[in-house]
């Protein structure tokens, strides 16, 4: 099953040097849409993301490396309160010079793939039912950020 998170916020830093370079996010986990309205609230009670005891997934990195062609940026993601290091491959997408009022923006996607195991999210079924979840979740960030320019 695919879904969205609708509510986020984040911070990507830009050095001229990979190492640094840093970026860190910010999920409402109650936000989750999978446009199905009854699974979106199972992944939101306790047998899922328990939104109402941990409502956000946060994800901090510092530090690009780049090696072979390819962009990998390491951190620390905590989903449930359980923080574990994740390594995001990161590909950039362009920039663009001519964005709303002048400003420059920057696209990059970035993917990784946990096990919701690892993280005690789970699924429990009634007596007599059977639930298939997968453990493999792949978390994949589709960022289009303003930049900003310090001297």
């Amino acid at each position: 099953v695919r879904g969205t998170f609708e509510e986020f916020t984040g911070h990507v830093v830009i050095a001229a040097e990979p190492a640094g370079c840093s970026a860190a996010a910010t999920i409402a986990m109650s936000s989750v849409n999978t446009a199905n309205r009854m699974r979106d609230d199972d992944l939101r009670s306790v047998n899922f993301f328990d939104a109402g005891r941990h409502p956000d997934m946060t994800f901090h990195s510092a530090g690009l490396h780049v090696h072979d062609g390819l962009a990998e940026l390491p951190g620390e993601l905590t989903i449930r309160g359980i923080t574990l290091d994740v390594t995001m491959e990161v590909e950039f997408l362009g920039l663009d010079e001519t964005g709303l009022q002048g400003e420059q923006r920057i696209g990059f996607s970035a993917t990784t793939t946990i096990r919701r195991s690892d993280y005690g999210i789970g699924a429990a079924a009634a007596e007599g039912q059977k639930i298939v979840v997968g453990d493999k979740i792949t978390i994949q960030l589709d960022i289009q950020a303003a930049l900003e320019t310090h001297p």
